[in-house]
């Protein structure tokens, strides 16, 4: 199985606002990034979609290690949090509805063939791909603004 590291990162302009995503895929010495954008969105949809994203550019069953600074995504693989909210259909410690279900759905889909692992770096700080993942999110928010 090829291993593969995918570095991602999601921001937002406004909360919600003008959103960015972006993923770089990297196996051996092969990098590949990928962004995009949306008009209306949250910072979290963001930070998902390019998980999502990410997952669906690999065209074979691979062990994925997945890099980001959002304590959402990460979290709620590493703490159960998705397990949790699962078992309780859906509904989160507060016994409300969990929000972005639609991607967490998606998100799972995206993971089935492979095995994946998630790593919380730490955002805006010294990690080269983390940094390269936030400039490139933010100017596909620029490009937004200025359609």
């Amino acid at each position: 199985m090829k291993k593969v590291e995918i570095y991602t990162d999601g921001a937002c302009s406004g909360n919600p606002g003008a959103g960015g995503w972006a993923a770089i895929l990297i196996y051996g010495k092969a990098e590949k990034s990928f962004s995009g954008g949306c008009k209306l969105t949250t910072n979290n949809r963001m930070e998902l979609f390019a998980i999502i994203e990410g997952l669906k550019k690999l065209k074979e069953p691979c062990a994925v290690t997945i890099y980001s600074d959002s304590a959402y995504c990460v979290n709620a693989f590493n703490e159960g949090w998705l397990n949790s909210w699962q078992k309780n259909n859906w509904k989160n410690s507060e016994k409300e509805e969990v929000k972005n279900r639609d991607l967490w759905a998606d998100l799972l889909l995206a993971m089935q063939k492979h095995k994946v692992t998630f790593v919380k770096v730490k955002g805006h700080s010294d990690n080269e791909y983390n940094n390269l993942c936030d400039k490139l999110a933010r100017e596909e928010i620029a490009k937004l603004s200025v359609q």
